[in-house]
């Protein structure tokens, strides 16, 4: 059961290193994680725990699904409104159509600094 006094994040990467690379900073900046290889891994923990949930951060290119981090981080916006919403990516930025309005874009490599600077604008209350 999860403890409700806990803030939780969602990270979403196909790559292993990225995901523990995320998760690391993400703990050493409060958060408990948990963590997806793709689309599919990462829409069953929302529908499980997304009530529960406070971050979602999530690369852009997942595969072999055919789904991207832009349709996670759409459907996100959509089905948990509560949810921050961080979307990284080392090759093209968004398009004007891909982020949700209250989503941040990340480049990738990122730094622990670059990561708490985005948190403190997506909870500026932390």
């Amino acid at each position: 059961m999860p403890d409700p006094f806990a803030r939780y994040a969602l990270v979403a990467d196909d790559n292993p290193l990225i995901r523990m690379d995320a998760q690391a900073i993400l703990t050493e900046a409060g958060f408990r994680v948990y963590t997806a290889a793709g689309y599919e891994d990462a829409m069953e923990i929302l529908a499980s725990s997304g009530h529960g949930i406070h971050l979602l951060f999530t690369d852009v290119q997942m595969p072999p699904g055919t789904r991207n981090g832009y349709d996670l981080a759409r459907r996100c916006a959509r089905d948990w409104p509560k949810i921050g919403i961080l979307v990284a990516s080392g090759a093209t930025p968004p398009g004007p159509d891909d982020l949700p309005k209250s989503a941040l874009f990340l480049d990738k490599p990122f730094s622990a600094d670059t990561v708490n600077g985005c948190l403190n604008q997506l909870f500026p209350d932390r």
